[in-house]
């Protein structure tokens, strides 16, 4: 038995296959449904994940306006920003985000749960979120799955 030849099979940009995956967030928790998204466009599920690449697909999220929080979190939940100039740190509720962005609320959920780097930034792009049930890619016919 000294002659295996177990191989760590390492992606990069050029062997990564990226499929096109709906996810119809209509009546599904918040943080369950963010960290099952960014589980698909970090490459997780894939069997050749490797942490440094680019391996995870594109996700289209539609219905985004139809999710859900538990407890009190639409109301007592506060998102902070900041203007930049003095004096300017803003707050905002779940509620009053998804009443002006609603695709907004989906897309910080799942930024902050990808990588806090270049490598993050770039993953976040492969990300569509829309309020409605329809979506522009059907040219790229993607796949529906349900968590």
């Amino acid at each position: 038995m000294d002659t295996l030849s177990y191989k760590t099979v390492s992606a990069n940009s050029a062997t990564v296959q990226k499929d096109w995956i709906v996810v119809d967030a209509n009546g599904e928790i918040l943080g369950r449904l963010a960290s099952q998204i960014a589980k698909i466009l970090r490459g997780k599920h894939k069997p050749y994940f490797t942490p440094h690449v680019d391996c995870g697909d594109n996700v289209i999220v539609i219905n985004a306006d139809k999710i859900r929080l538990t407890g009190k979190k639409m109301t007592d939940k506060e998102y902070v920003r900041h203007t930049g100039h003095p004096g300017g740190q803003r707050f905002a509720t779940p509620r009053e985000i998804l009443d002006k962005h609603p695709h907004r609320v989906v897309e910080m959920a799942v930024k902050g749960m990808l990588p806090k780097n270049r490598l993050g930034r770039r993953m976040f792009t492969n990300l569509y979120v829309y309020a409605g049930g329809e979506h522009p890619h059907s040219a790229q016919q993607p796949k529906e799955i349900k968590f």
